[in-house]
C-alpha cells in the first residue's frame, strides 16, 4: 500500500514538474534578464561575507583563488523524495567575469518539508574552476561519503574539500551546516542569463 502511494506521489511530483517547465515558454525581456543577474550577485555577495564573517580564514582563500561560485538553492522532500533547484553566479578572480549557472538536484532519502540553503565553491587552481564553468559539474551517489569524510569541523572551519582544489562551505538560513551532502547534484551554464 505504502508503496503503491509513493510511486503515485512521486509521479505527480514529475508531471508537475514537466507541467511548469511547459509554461515558462516566453523568453525574458533584457531588463528582466537584468534583474535577475543583479539578485543572483546579490544574493552572492551576501553568502560571500557571511562565510567570511563567521570563517575568516575564508577570505585569505578567495583573495588566492583562480575563482568561485555561489549557488542559492530551495529544496523540498516528500516522503523517499526530493529535490532542490537553483541559480548562482561564477567568478573569475583575474578578469571578473561573472558566468550565470543553475543547478539541480536530486535527494533521497524519507523526510517531509522544505528548505533553503547557499553554497560557496572555492577554486584554487585554473583548470578546476574552468572545467566547472565551461564543461559543468555531476555529482553522483559517490560524491556524498567522500565529503563527509574531508569535511573539516575542528579549527571553526567547516569548509569541505569536494575535489582536488576545490573547498566548499554550505550555508542555511541558520548558519553554517556540518556534514556537507550534495548528492545527485548538477552544475551547468544558465544559457538564459549570459
Amino acid at each position: 500500500m505504502i508503496g503503491a502511494w509513493s510511486v503515485s506521489i512521486a509521479a505527480l511530483l514529475a508531471a508537475l514538474s514537466i507541467g511548469l517547465q511547459g509554461c515558462a515558454t516566453t523568453r525574458p525581456t533584457k531588463s528582466e534578464i537584468e534583474a535577475h543577474r543583479d539578485e543572483i550577485r546579490e544574493i552572492a555577495h551576501k553568502t560571500v561575507a557571511q562565510i567570511i564573517k563567521e570563517y575568516p580564514e575564508a577570505r585569505a582563500m578567495l583573495e588566492k583563488a583562480s575563482g568561485y561560485a555561489v549557488f542559492s538553492d530551495f529544496g523540498y522532500k516528500l516522503l523517499f523524495m526530493g529535490s532542490a533547484l537553483g541559480k548562482g553566479v561564477a567568478i573569475d578572480n583575474t578578469t571578473k567575469q561573472a558566468t550565470f549557472m543553475k543547478v539541480f538536484e536530486t535527494q533521497a532519502g524519507v523526510g517531509l518539508g522544505a528548505h533553503k540553503f547557499r553554497v560557496l565553491f572555492i577554486f584554487e587552481s585554473r583548470y578546476a574552476f574552468d572545467e566547472f564553468v565551461n564543461s559543468g559539474w555531476e555529482f553522483g551517489g559517490g560524491a556524498e561519503a567522500a565529503i563527509r569524510t574531508s569535511t573539516q569541523g575542528g579549527g571553526g572551519m567547516l569548509g569541505a574539500t569536494v575535489s582536488p582544489g576545490v573547498m566548499m562551505y554550505q550555508l542555511s538560513e541558520k548558519g553554517a551546516i556540518v556534514g556537507i551532502s550534495i548528492t545527485g547534484a548538477k552544475y551547468y551554464k544558465d544559457d538564459e542569463l549570459n
